[in-house]
């Protein structure tokens, strides 16, 4: 193997790949779409992945340049890796590529000789490397269909590997270039690229070749020239996506498409919702119409009136019906009191006796009270009666009985038909005397009931 050959391979399967993706049946437009939205993130799709692959490991690398062997050859080589796919564009990869590398001195220089060096071979045992890779999907995006089938990827990272070279001389004795024989930890970058091939929900052809840059001159072992050491891994493998069934992989899915179909539904849907609003307005216009139709022109729609073909300038209530006329209002006569009705109240009030400590009415006084009533009812008057004693017995006493003897003239001049409400009746007891209470005479004038008329 050498490195025209896999040169050849590479083109080769680039030739392939648009008839391997025309051979794909590609899903219709109005094919069922997936549940998984173009913004909804990565939970509604299979993110994570496992792959194993094969191929041929050698110490060179297609960017140039040489190892300290002048004649490479290829040897089989193996890994395995767990991939995280954080975008549609975006994973990153966890690698682990074992196997061994082998070169020797046999082939010619320039000048036809063979090279002048003290040795002839090498064999390198790659007992393993590791290294975390940034992948990124170059050709994502097409308008044809919501997920991809071919897929070309790029990937850089870094990481470690963990060698033993051994090297043979002239003589054709090896020897081994860590006495030791420990194994050789270096910093390794990778550098790759490949193709990739969706072959059903679950499995996804991977063809990959990635270039590993050494951070010494050790892998070899020898060191001839200026250049670091290097070695590459040409691959296939298969990819398994981990998730439940049904979920489609994030890596496959085209977001340019998925939002196209996106925006195609919200504008069906928006012109469904549209034509739903224009019908509802065309409904809405006619209940307006109905509601607002006045034909009496009284101010209420004709849904809403009760009398309809009111009179033109009539006043109605809120259910079209005529409001009655009001009354006009009763200017009532200013009252007169003249001292004839002042005399008469005088004499009620002079004529007025109860019996002993009680609230009852003593019948002299009942032709005094008669005149009282007679001219309350005739000029329509108010009356206030004001009950007062004199400060023999208690306080409680003396203000209850004083209102007792208050509502007793009341009742009796409501008794002679005068109305009630316009007669108030209000007890004081002691507390406003209008003579001395030391003297049987001051304590006379002040068991009094006073009447004012106005």
């Amino acid at each position: 193997m050498n490195k025209s050959i896999l040169w050849r391979a590479a083109c080769l399967l680039l030739a392939t790949t648009p008839m391997l993706s025309q051979a794909q049946d590609q899903p219709s437009v109005s094919a069922a779409m997936p549940t998984a939205k173009l913004f909804s993130g990565p939970s509604d799709y299979k993110t994570w992945s496992i792959g194993i692959n094969g191929g041929a490991l050698a110490p060179v690398a297609a960017t140039g340049g040489s190892n300290d062997f002048t004649k490479w050859k290829g040897s089989f080589g193996y890994g395995a890796y767990v991939k995280y796919q954080i975008l549609h564009f975006l994973a990153l990869r966890a690698d682990y590529v074992g196997g061994k590398l082998q070169a020797d001195n046999s082939k010619e220089l320039g000048n036809g000789s063979l090279p002048n060096r003290p040795y002839k071979s090498y064999e390198t045992k790659l007992n393993w490397s590791g290294t975390l890779n940034a992948v990124f999907n170059i050709t994502t995006i097409n308008w044809l269909s919501r997920e991809n089938f071919v897929q070309l990827y790029a990937s850089v990272g870094g990481g470690l590997a963990g060698y033993k070279p051994t090297v043979t001389r002239n003589d054709n004795t090896s020897f081994a270039y860590k006495a030791d024989d420990k194994a050789i930890k270096e910093l390794i970058i990778p550098v790759g690229a490949g193709l990739k091939f969706r072959l059903s929900e679950f499995v996804n052809l991977d063809l990959g070749y990635t270039m590993y840059y050494t951070d010494a001159d050790n892998l070899d072992g020898y060191n001839y020239g200026p250049n670091k050491d290097k070695y590459s891994y040409g691959y296939a493998g298969l990819e398994f996506a981990l998730g439940k069934k049904g979920k489609k992989q994030l890596q496959w899915s085209n977001p340019a498409k998925v939002m196209y179909d996106e925006l195609e539904a919200q504008k069906a849907s928006l012109a469904a919702s549209l034509d739903a609003a224009n019908q509802n307005n065309a409904r809405l216009t006619a209940d307006v119409d109905k509601l607002t139709k006045d034909a009496d022109g009284d101010g209420v729609s004709d849904f809403f009136d009760k009398c309809p073909g009111t009179p033109a300038n009539t006043k109605v209530d809120g259910s079209g019906c005529p409001l009655p006329v009001p009354e006009p209002p009763k200017v009532e006569e200013k009252v007169v009191i003249t001292e004839e009705d002042n005399r008469i109240v005088r004499e009620a009030i002079q004529n007025l006796e109860f019996d002993f400590a009680k609230a009852s009415i003593k019948p002299s006084s009942y032709a005094a009270l008669d005149r009282v009533a007679e001219l309350l009812k005739r000029k329509n008057l108010n009356l206030k009666l004001a009950g007062h004693t004199d400060n023999v017995g208690s306080k409680t006493r003396n203000l209850a009985l004083s209102r007792e003897r208050a509502e007793s003239v009341k009742a009796y001049l409501v008794g002679k038909g005068v109305n009630a409400s316009k007669i108030e009746a209000v007890g004081y007891g002691m507390t406003q005397p209008i003579a001395s209470n030391k003297t049987a005479a001051g304590r006379q004038k002040n068991r009094r009931v006073e009447f004012t008329i106005f």
